[in-house]
């Protein structure tokens, strides 16, 4: 029996995750967060085998709230649940130290599936990500620009892309804008790109963002 915490802004999802849940029989926790803070907040005050995220959630990013778990929550396995195509996400979220993703189009018997192998102790990912991983390692050259980038840099493109300055990201990661700028700059380098503008037009045209 584990205890869960599960992470969407959208109530219709977070009710349907929880009655999947129940019905197994498996949990005997489980709680709610709509926002980044309230993942952060139930993480302090409760002990969770496993935290079931959505990687766009309103006030911060997935990728920030996965990182702040890997460090402060090690213990706590990381399930990202997602609306994006495995292709956009799927390998950064993995880079970051998720145990698992998960497409918001899959089953309530994959969903529990995926659960119990993330409880395991080991990682998972789908057929159609497991045979896309294997197509990538053949073939460089189909996989898009930013799959090259690194977690870090993964990070800071997202955040550029909404339209954050180099400053409020500083702020929002506690860096230094030298180093901001020094990532924004490798970010431009290995995508071929001149300016923000650019990178707001990749991630718009594909699906990285709403």
């Amino acid at each position: 029996m584990a205890t869960v915490l599960i992470a969407d802004d959208h109530a219709l999802v977070r009710s349907g995750l929880r009655q999947c849940l129940q019905e197994s029989g498996r949990f005997t926790v489980i709680a709610e967060a709509a926002s980044g803070s309230q993942v952060l907040d139930a993480l302090r005050a409760g002990d969770f085998d496993l935290l079931i995220l959505d990687i766009n959630m309103p006030d911060r990013s997935g990728l920030d709230i996965l990182k702040h778990v890997r460090s402060s929550h090690p213990d706590v396995k990381v399930l990202v649940l997602s609306g994006y195509p495995e292709r956009q996400y799927a390998v950064n979220v993995l880079k970051a130290g998720a145990s698992g993703y998960l497409s918001k189009d899959g089953s309530p018997e994959e969903l529990l599936k995926a659960i119990a192998q993330v409880l395991s102790g080991r990682r998972y990912v789908s057929t159609s990500l497991a045979e896309l991983l294997a197509a990538e390692l053949d073939s460089d050259h189909d996989q898009p620009l930013h799959a090259g980038l690194s977690e870090r840099e993964f990070q800071i493109f997202c955040k550029l892309a909404s339209g954050q300055s180099v400053s409020g990201i500083a702020g929002e990661l506690s860096l230094s804008v030298k180093t901001v700028s020094t990532y924004r700059s490798r970010v431009l380098e290995k995508m071929c790109f001149k300016s923000n503008a650019d990178i707001t037009s990749y991630a718009l045209r594909n699906g990285l963002m709403n």
